[in-house]
């Protein structure tokens, strides 16, 4: 398990220097492609049922869930590649304001942290992951403001 860890960190310093050279870029880096159904694979073998509900994956966690947490589906913001990938591995770097204090842990961190996935994933799980979670999310177009230009 160690092994797998070590080599995930040369992966995670090599995104980091991709995103410093080029910060316009909407993603940065570039995992190899992924496969969508060795990604559903990956969701059931890694356990995010346990917390995360997804279309189309009939996985059930057995007891009370620490997080009930739906992905894909509407949404206003884009989940790009790069959204989806520092989501998955580092999950703490966004959380959404209004989000449910039941899915955060003390001092604000992300409860899926505590699953400890980046010791145990292997960097082709986390590209068939993205994979297979991108089409699952629905960009709607921005809604017109009646009244001209909306403030921010």
């Amino acid at each position: 398990m160690k092994t797998r860890a070590w080599l995930l960190l040369p992966m995670l310093l090599a995104l980091a220097a991709c995103d410093l050279q080029d910060p316009k870029a909407s993603s940065g880096f570039r995992l190899p492609d992924g496969d969508a159904n060795a990604g559903r694979e990956a969701f059931v073998q890694l356990r995010c049922f346990v917390c995360h509900q997804v279309e189309g994956v009939d996985a059930k966690f057995e007891g009370t869930p620490a997080a009930t947490v739906r992905l894909g589906g509407d949404t206003l913001r884009v989940k790009s590649y790069g959204d989806l990938v520092t989501s998955i591995i580092n999950p703490s770097h966004r959380i959404a304001p209004g989000t449910d204090a039941a899915v955060v842990a003390p001092g604000g961190r992300s409860l899926m942290e505590t699953a400890r996935l980046n010791d145990v994933m292997t960097v082709r799980q986390l590209s068939d992951l993205v994979a297979f979670l991108q089409p699952l999310y629905r960009v709607l177009p921005p809604t017109p403001y009646p009244y001209g230009y909306a403030y921010p």
